[in-house]
């Protein structure tokens, strides 16, 4: 088709131009557009089509799925940084279990407040009345 071949060329603008037009004029048109960018794989990242090249996707780090996300765990080329990197990481992630037990615990503790709240609301209001009253008139 030609109409593809023009807006390939003319890149991923082009395409969401043809998506805001189609759903301006007609809906289903618009919808017909979006439904056949996402089945043919324009939607994507991927080198197919022409869309997601190293020389395209150069300025947008972690955008598309063709980057890998450990990126920042690939050697810098200096051994000293990398081991204070890797000490660093290390010491993040050991703190963010600690955070993640922590937040587990305040909410067991919050959660067996409530529980204990409740239990006592209902035990106060179940309680049957033993005293019974007589009215003397």
């Amino acid at each position: 088709m030609a109409i593809t071949a023009k807006l390939d060329e003319w890149g991923r603008p082009a395409w969401i131009a043809a998506v805001v037009l189609g759903f301006v004029v007609f809906w289903p048109v618009g919808l017909a557009t979006l439904a056949y960018l996402y089945w043919s794989g324009r939607m994507t990242c991927s080198p197919r089509n022409g869309f997601g090249g190293a020389d395209r996707m150069a300025g947008l780090k972690g955008f598309c799925g063709s980057f890998k996300r450990n990126a920042y765990f690939r050697p810098s080329g200096n051994t000293a940084f990398d081991e204070y990197r890797n000490e660093a990481l290390k010491r993040l992630e050991e703190e963010e279990a600690e955070f993640r037990d922590f937040l587990a615990k305040l909410r067991a503790a919050k959660d067996k407040a409530e529980f204990d709240q409740f239990m006592s609301d209902r035990r106060g209001r179940s309680a049957p009345s033993t005293e019974v009253v007589h009215d003397q008139a």
